[in-house]
């Protein structure tokens, strides 16, 4: 029988990085070792390339990473044009400037996360709770290869780029 992750594991809510613990946690009692490195592909990115995939690879050997995730360039930023509601029922930027700005151009550069490709160290998965625990690096993949199919309107998105190919 193939490794199944149990029901506790498999709900809507169900943080990724536990998922990842418990498939590593099982290679680890299964073989007596853990892989190199953990690829993580989620189906919900069906636009990805192979290129996307070595360049995360690439990135992760290169500079001995903890994880490699894939961003895209944000469409909004947190510094000018991301509100939130305060305590007080006013609304406000989610992270205030430094210094006032007038145009998003001069805002910190900031990225989307995507899907598209997780590589990870074993290791660091299980010693850790969580992704920005460790050392984290980047690969920018374009917008187009980057919808990560959450609604409804996503999938129909996909559908649109997919026929483009």
């Amino acid at each position: 029988m193939p490794f199944l992750r149990p029901d506790s594991l498999a709900a809507d809510d169900t943080p990724e990085w536990k998922v990842w613990q418990h498939m590593l946690g099982y290679i680890l009692e299964d073989s007596g070792s853990l892989p190199d490195g953990l690829a993580v592909l989620p189906v919900t990115s069906p636009l990805r390339r192979l290129e996307d995939i070595e360049a995360c690879l690439d990135e992760y050997e290169k500079n001995k990473a903890d994880v490699v995730i894939t961003v895209t360039d944000a469409h909004r930023s947190p510094y000018f044009n991301m509100v939130k509601l305060n305590e007080r029922g006013d609304t406000e930027l989610v992270i205030p400037p430094y210094s006032p700005l007038f145009r998003r151009q001069d805002s910190p550069v900031v990225y989307d996360m995507t899907t598209v490709a997780f590589i990870s160290r074993p290791a660091f998965v299980l010693e850790h709770d969580g992704i920005w625990e460790g050392s984290v690096r980047q690969v920018h993949v374009p917008l187009e290869r980057a919808i990560d199919i959450d609604t409804a309107h996503d999938f129909r998105i996909a559908e649109i780029l997919l026929k483009q190919i």
